[in-house]
């Protein structure tokens, strides 16, 4: 029996496709952690599903995130015979961290991704490194991913494939609108300590281009939050369901994020995409298909090559082509019986 663990809502949106391709074909369980307590409600209207909750164990939440899930985890683990784990969130590392004890087989979703510096992101890029360590199965999104844990050599004694984004999945056959809004999305820890700077240089760019809706969901982190007034010329809404950020995407001009999974979706409606970041683990879209900015200063002259920039349409999506989760039920069918 397969378990599936998840936390967060984007490890949900990536993790939704596998479960529905496995449905009847794979046991499975899902393990939902608590990270995001939000979506407790949204995934049980559709799947049956065991919850965790996060106990302020520590002073410290990331502490309490790791203490929690290692705390309430049986030593069976619900009988799984594998878990399979998602991206880099202090979830995934967590019930990782709990299967490897346990002696039971790690199937990591997502692998393979890098920057090589442990503070960008903070603590992603450590989450990932440490459960490549403990993982038995790496489901990598790209052949650069690949060859990231083959140099690590993680190939001498575990299973490597390429199989593309599952986050793709979600985006097949979906039609893009007319170009009339910009996108942002700011909230990484990075970049807490600028995020005033952050809003300032793009709400100047949305006084000197009015016409495009200037739209950003406000991050619920009180470090983000704070700076909200800020933006004078830009529409800050509510965290928005994914569906609706789609819709939104898929109406941009271009992209401004700090976000990896937005960075994916943009590449595949080919959306210039303006990266906020000093690093990013997905490299393969540089030049192409996103840009990094890794000052605020920069945003300006960033914005302005890239607000006529449209992408070739004879590139394919560097992260995958929407067929991730069919790959994926294809080599579990050889793991678990």
């Amino acid at each position: 029996m397969l378990l599936i663990a998840f936390g967060t809502r984007p490890e949900w949106i990536k993790i939704k496709p596998v479960v529905e391709a496995i449905e009847g074909k794979i046991p499975y369980k899902l393990l939902f952690t608590g990270q995001h307590s939000s979506l407790v409600d949204e995934v049980a209207r559709e799947f049956t599903h065991i919850t965790l909750e996060i106990e302020d164990i520590c002073d410290m939440r990331l502490d309490s995130i790791v203490a929690s899930i290692l705390k309430q985890i049986p030593s069976g683990m619900y009988g799984a015979t594998h878990v399979m784990v998602q991206g880099d969130t202090t979830t995934v590392f967590a019930v990782a961290l709990a299967a490897f004890h346990r002696q039971i087989p790690v199937i990591h979703l997502e692998a393979g991704l890098r920057t090589w510096d442990n503070k960008q992101p903070y603590p992603e890029e450590f989450n990932r490194q440490a459960v490549s360590g403990m993982a038995d199965i790496h489901l990598c999104p790209t052949k650069f991913a690949m060859k990231n844990l083959t140099n690590e050599g993680k190939h001498h004694n575990s299973e490597i494939y390429v199989v593309g984004n599952t986050a793709l999945d979600n985006l097949v056959d979906q039609p893009v609108n007319e170009e009339i809004h910009i996108l942002c999305t700011l909230h990484r820890r990075e970049n807490h300590e600028q995020i005033r700077k952050w809003f300032k240089a793009i709400d100047l760019l949305a006084e000197e281009y009015p016409e495009f809706k200037w739209v950003l969901p406000i991050h619920p982190n009180p470090n983000v939050l704070k700076y909200k007034d800020v933006l004078k010329h830009v529409e800050v809404v509510d965290p928005l369901p994914h569906h609706y950020l789609l819709k939104i995407l898929k109406s941009s001009r271009l992209v401004i994020t700090d976000s990896g999974g937005i960075q994916e979706e943009a590449a595949f409606f080919k959306k210039p995409c303006i990266v906020c970041r000093n690093k990013t683990e997905r490299q393969e879209g540089i030049g192409e298909f996103s840009w990094l900015c890794k000052r605020p200063r920069e945003l300006t002259d960033i914005f302005h090559m890239l607000k006529d920039y449209n992408i070739d349409e004879s590139l394919s999506c560097p992260y995958g082509d929407g067929n991730a989760a069919e790959k994926i039920l294809e080599i579990l069918k050889g793991v678990i019986k």
